[in-house]
């Protein structure tokens, strides 16, 4: 995994449970004990955990809505050395993986939330984690990058999430996976396909298989002048396929996004309620997000994916529910974190990051 190793050992003698417990009632480690303890009681050395955050620059984001800001917030309050780095700052050479990285230091503010040392050129075998938080367009340049983040896993390194399942699981289309818990849906390029499906429901929603934040998002009405020559725009003349749905009126009571962590969600969802004289649930979009508890059926579309989750390897998830139904799940860079952290007084960061310490221990 990396120059340090995880193997298990003999148990801990009567002194080193005693310098474990007197450990855990510091100030430092008391918030983690839990995972100190489980290395002490094999005899594992506490070395500091090196994260890798493969993100868009972060200069440019938002810290008050970003979720991989909260979990770079959440790794260094537990004394994570972080790094960060673009997919354009990794190559393969010589036998490895190798990146220009910058360590990075974060704070919670709006104004000045993070400052970086000089960019070096690092061995990304050496980092025992990396997060692939790099937002859409899953363009090639992604699915080139998640192939060299696979060399990282042959190495030892915990990619999260893992890189064949980002490749696998389309945010659209593998819902299609799941069909009891999804509305009527057509995929297809074919414009007199597409316009059947939207007359015998009487209105869809139409969107491309590729986008993020609302965009290129359309709700068509039978009979809609314009339906032709926005079928042909986003199908590039019947070039390329896109999703059409049943329109959910219970959008109205919002879009939510449910959190999950290696299958299990999180308490609580953001709904997002979309802009007056929007059907568009998407923040990006001018929705406002409400907090609320997991409903019964949220619970229930939760657990009818999760085993394939967990399957997968795809350990942090965003869920689109509207109504009763699923309509994306969300594996690349999934958001709301901060929002219900803020809204619940919840640490969602620290649930992931103790799911990763689990793993590193494990391994």
């Amino acid at each position: 995994m990396s120059p340090t190793s995880y193997h298990a050992a003999p148990p801990r003698t009567k002194e080193a449970k005693l310098y474990a417990q007197n450990l855990v009632n510091s100030t430092f480690f008391a918030r983690h004990a839990h995972y100190y303890l489980i290395r002490l009681d094999y005899n594992m050395p506490m070395k500091q955990i090196r994260l890798g955050v493969l993100m868009d620059d972060i200069s440019n984001i938002k810290p008050n809505k970003d979720s991989s800001f909260a979990m770079m917030l959440e790794a260094q309050n537990r004394g994570w050395e972080i790094q960060t780095f673009d997919s354009s700052d990794m190559f393969y050479s010589e036998g490895t993986v190798v990146a220009s990285t910058r360590v990075t230091r974060v704070q919670d503010s709006e104004t000045s939330w993070y400052s970086s040392e000089s960019s070096k050129l690092v061995n990304l075998g050496s980092l025992d984690v990396v997060f692939m938080r790099k937002d859409p367009p899953f363009d090639m340049d992604y699915i080139y990058a998640t192939y060299l983040l696979e060399q990282l896993e042959s190495e030892g390194v915990l990619v999260i999430n893992k890189p064949s399942s980002l490749r696998d699981a389309n945010e659209k289309l593998f819902a299609l996976n799941f069909p009891e818990c999804i509305p009527q849906t057509l995929v297809s390029s074919k414009i007199q396909l597409l316009e059947s499906f939207i007359d015998s429901l009487q209105t869809a929603v139409v969107k491309p298989l590729d986008g993020m934040g609302g965009t290129d998002i359309f709700k068509l009405t039978k009979g809609d002048k314009d339906t032709s020559n926005i079928l042909k725009r986003i199908t590039n003349n019947e070039t390329r396929y896109i999703m059409a749905q049943e329109f959910l009126p219970e959008i109205k009571d919002g879009d939510k996004r449910i959190l999950l962590i290696n299958g299990k969600p999180v308490d609580y969802a953001l709904a997002r309620l979309p802009a007056k004289g929007s059907f568009k649930g998407n923040l990006a979009a001018g929705a406002k997000g409400l907090g609320q508890p997991l409903s019964d059926r949220d619970r229930y579309l939760c657990a009818q994916i999760a085993p394939t989750l967990i399957e997968k390897g795809l350990i942090f998830v965003g869920l689109d529910v509207i109504g009763d139904f699923i309509t994306e799940i969300n594996v690349t860079s999934p958001t709301c974190i901060r929002e219900l952290d803020k809204q619940f007084g919840i640490n969602i960061s620290s649930t992931l990051l103790d799911e990763v310490e689990r793993r590193l221990v494990q391994d």
